[in-house]
């Protein structure tokens, strides 16, 4: 017998607007929260494995980045493509009041607000990509442009 799967917000927002996708457990280490324990326990390639990264601006304020799970964002090009002079990552202790999501579940979807988001161009290689669900622990598998679609994202390469 299968155990159920809470459906998240972010997944609930998919729902809503027909989006595919396939909601994936998998255990998660609270001393290991790196896209490359997902990968491992997905059994996925960490390319396809993408993390969620938020950013402040100097000039637009918040930004979400989409990148491999293998790769640190590009902080020059990630503020050349959101049209700021600098960014810098956000610092944790604001994740949680600016996005609802905790470290190790922030989902590029279903944020408090919405913030502009920008996904690393390799995500066109795959079919689908692995993003958080929005808790720790559950992964959304679902088509690259789905997402690009559905959060409106800009798509370039700002990751190294």
């Amino acid at each position: 017998m299968s155990e159920k799967i809470n459906k998240t917000n972010a997944a609930r927002l998919l729902d809503r607007a027909k989006i595919a996708y396939t909601l994936i457990p998998y255990t998660f280490d609270e001393r290991d929260l790196a896209a490359t324990h997902v990968a491992e326990e997905l059994g996925e390639p960490i390319e396809q494995v993408f993390k969620t990264l938020v950013l402040k601006g100097d000039r637009n304020g918040y930004l979400v980045c989409v990148v491999p799970g293998d790769c640190e964002v590009n902080l020059k090009a990630a503020a050349h493509l959101s049209g700021n002079k600098k960014v810098e990552m956000l610092p944790m202790k604001e994740l949680l009041p600016t996005t609802g999501y905790i470290r190790g579940g922030c989902s590029p979807i279903g944020m408090k607000k919405s913030f502009p988001t920008y996904i690393h161009a390799s995500c066109r290689a795959f079919e689908t990509i692995y993003v958080s669900a929005g808790v720790r622990g559950l992964q959304l598998r679902l088509a690259p442009e789905d997402l690009i679609r559905f959060t409106e994202a800009t798509v370039g390469d700002l990751a190294e």
